[in-house]
């Protein structure tokens, strides 16, 4: 069997967020989004209130890929040895072995990250770094492709332990899981009532649509996919422009201008370009760019967010020819 083109590679990841609309209504921006992750090697952070399908769009993706996936549950009394693993005493050798953790997989859902305290939450930073997993002192390393796919409700309801600002950094992307419009809300009922069990997705039409070989095509070529020496500078004057907001008290680093620059390559790519244009950029700065940036106390009292301060900074960057 020959390698997959470009070409039907872009048609594969089609393919799957077709697929998941199969199980996930009115989401399409979320969706999207974890597919420019995967073509990225990055990791996404999707946030939105109870009830809104984040666990379901995930278990959508990972049906749809041929990946192997785990699930992690995250509570507060979990332990950073139940998500990497840990040394098993076996008395019939008198040794020790290692028992490999949950993290060991191609798609790991990270379900509700912000339930548990966070010791816990730190045992992924060297995963979604390094991908690669340090035990008593020996590092192993992480299946290729390795990707968090993380949920968590808004830090103001009970019970959440808010991400540090060195967790949220790792992920690529923060995708927002909004509620859904009537027309969607509609939509929904209508599957359930017509018998749709999200319990059950293989008998809900998913199947596998997409795999490593065709993600690997599709990362290939997005690598050659052009950047003009304009939109390179374009994306350092709008993270420089978040350093400078009276606004903020933490800019966007040079890692959250590489993200931006890596998202709005996948993204060009994605909409059957091999070049990059000032849109792309616009079209992932939110979702690259917002976890990315700390708020004033003061703003945060006035009512400014985080999107907020970034589109009024696209708005006032000037864009190049």
């Amino acid at each position: 069997m020959s390698a997959p083109t470009p070409d039907s590679a872009r048609a594969s990841l089609e393919a799957l967020r077709t697929e998941i609309s199969k199980a996930v209504v009115g989401q399409d921006p979320a969706v999207t989004g974890l597919v420019v992750a995967l073509l990225c090697r990055g990791h996404v952070l999707l946030e939105g209130v109870p009830g809104v399908a984040k666990t379901l769009l995930v278990r959508a993706l990972a049906a749809s890929l041929q990946l192997e996936t785990k699930r992690v549950q995250f509570t507060p009394d979990l332990m950073p040895s139940d998500v990497t693993g840990s040394l098993v005493y076996d008395a019939r050798t008198a040794e020790f072995s290692f028992q490999p953790g949950p993290v060991f997989t191609n798609l790991l859902l990270a379900d509700e990250i912000n339930r548990t305290p966070p010791k816990t939450q730190a045992s992924l930073l060297e995963a979604m770094e390094e991908r690669q997993v340090s035990v008593d002192g020996t590092p192993r390393s992480l299946p290729d492709p390795f990707l968090v796919a993380a949920t968590q409700n808004p830090v103001e309801y009970e019970g959440t332990y808010p991400l540090p600002e060195a967790q949220l950094d790792r992920f690529l992307l923060k995708l927002t899981v909004s509620l859904p419009s009537r027309e969607d809300e509609v939509s929904v009922l209508t599957r359930h009532a017509e018998g749709f069990d999200p319990r059950d997705l293989e008998a809900a039409g998913l199947r596998p649509v997409a795999g490593r070989e065709h993600l690997s095509a599709a990362r290939e070529a997005v690598a050659k996919t052009a950047l003009s020496p304009e939109i390179v500078g374009y994306v350092v004057d709008i993270c420089r422009a978040t350093r400078e907001s009276p606004s903020l008290s933490l800019g966007t680093s040079p890692r959250g201008a590489t993200a931006l620059l890596a998202t709005s390559r996948a993204w060009a790519w994605l909409t059957g370009r091999d070049y990059v244009i000032p849109d792309d950029v616009k079209a992932l700065a939110l979702p690259t760019l917002r976890h990315r940036i700390q708020l004033r106390h003061e703003a945060e009292m006035e009512g400014v967010t985080a999107d907020s301060v970034i589109t009024s900074v696209l708005a006032n960057v000037p864009v190049p020819r």
